[in-house]
């Protein structure tokens, strides 16, 4: 495969599968994931895991989505991409002083982020879908509590 765009797909063996392994396998070696990590992928999920991988290059996400459920696979798409770091910020009422601060971030970073000077790495990518998914519990293990005042202790 020469052409296709980057997905992230994740998939288990459903309770009453019996998997077609080598079909699961070659479908994620076809899209630019090497045979031996494809293998281990699909061994994680006859453990009962539900895998996620990244693959390099997806023609089309739905017929990698069709030939996975073919091979006894439940399988979805699942992002990859950042959230909108400013309208994150919005909805949690922050100003980016303050979203910095409360999440370890350096102000220029996010201000880089906002203004598509730079794209999040894909740590933190990970790291900023933690927070839009659950911004207080982030902060909380981050380290950041609020006391009465609003300050952070």
């Amino acid at each position: 495969m020469t052409s296709g765009s980057p997905a992230a797909i994740i998939f288990k063996i459903p309770p009453t599968s019996l998997p077609k392994t080598i079909d699961a396998t070659m479908t994620l070696a076809r899209r630019g994931m090497s045979l031996l990590k494809a293998k281990r992928a699909v061994e994680a999920s006859m453990v009962g895991e539900t895998v996620c991988v990244a693959l390099p290059c997806v023609e089309d996400v739905a017929t990698v989505l069709r030939e996975l459920t073919a091979a006894g696979f439940e399988a979805a798409e699942t992002s990859v991409e950042a959230p909108d770091v400013r309208a994150l910020r919005a909805r949690l009422g922050l100003t980016r002083e303050a979203f910095a601060l409360r999440y370890g971030l350096e102000i220029e970073t996010v201000r880089n982020w906002e203004t598509g000077k730079r794209e999040p790495d894909r740590t933190a990518r990970s790291y900023l879908q933690a927070i839009a998914n659950r911004p207080d519990q982030v902060a909380q293990a981050y380290g950041f509590a609020e006391d009465s005042r609003g300050f952070g202790s």
